[in-house]
């Protein structure tokens, strides 16, 4: 079993950057690959960003690349999302998937653990 746990979110302005962090207990992340969700009020979970923790591989959504950058700590077993140039549309509560294999997925039925989430608000 593997718990996550999110933190970092809160109320930002347009333009602002904001740093989310999920640490995970109970594994070690070696064979998982991590992922960030959202979902906004009234939509379905989307994806955001993929990473495989043992190559290091990401990838992003259309809509957050280049903004939105997904990174790992081995020795925190901490998986963050630095997010930059938020937009209104980026609000959402964000959350931190894992599962155990390294190909990309992209759905989050193919993830079986995930965080509880956390609200991030962008006003304009």
């Amino acid at each position: 079993q593997v718990q996550l746990v999110e933190s970092g979110g809160g109320l930002v302005q347009a333009g602002d950057s904001l740093r989310l962090s999920c640490a995970a207990s109970g594994r070690t992340l070696s064979s998982y690959m991590m992922a960030w969700f959202r979902q906004a009020p009234g939509k379905e979970r989307e994806f955001v960003a993929w990473l495989a923790w043992s190559f290091g591989n990401t990838y992003y959504s259309d809509s957050v690349k280049g903004r939105f950058t997904i990174s790992r700590d081995n020795a925190k077993n901490t998986v963050y999302l630095q997010m930059t140039s938020l937009t209104p549309d980026d609000t959402a509560v964000y959350y931190c998937a894992a599962a155990t294999n390294s190909v990309r997925r992209l759905l989050s039925s193919d993830y079986p653990y995930w965080g509880q989430g956390t609200q991030v608000t962008v006003s304009s």
